[in-house]
């Protein structure tokens, strides 16, 4: 049975350390070690509207946090979608 949860990553710190040209490039990355840490798997797969949610201010500038809703599939997967 798929196990799902929703989580409040911030980014804030993540984002503010790294170049302004490689914000959201570091953004995703930190939500993918978020829910790998959280939810206890190697397989992570953040979906397109996520993606594009992440994206969306452009790769200077990123949210400072994020609601995320996270499947976690019988085969140990997990997927991320924007929770709205």
């Amino acid at each position: 049975m798929p196990e799902e949860r929703i989580y409040v990553i911030p980014l804030r710190k993540v984002v503010r350390r790294a170049r302004r040209g490689k914000r959201t490039p570091r953004a995703v990355k930190a939500v993918r070690e978020f829910l790998e840490r959280h939810m206890k798997s190697e397989d992570v797969k953040l979906n397109e509207a996520l993606n594009r949610k992440l994206w969306g201010w452009g790769i200077e500038k990123t949210l400072p946090r994020i609601r995320v809703r996270a499947v976690k599939q019988d085969d140990g997967s997990v997927e991320a979608f924007p929770a709205e």
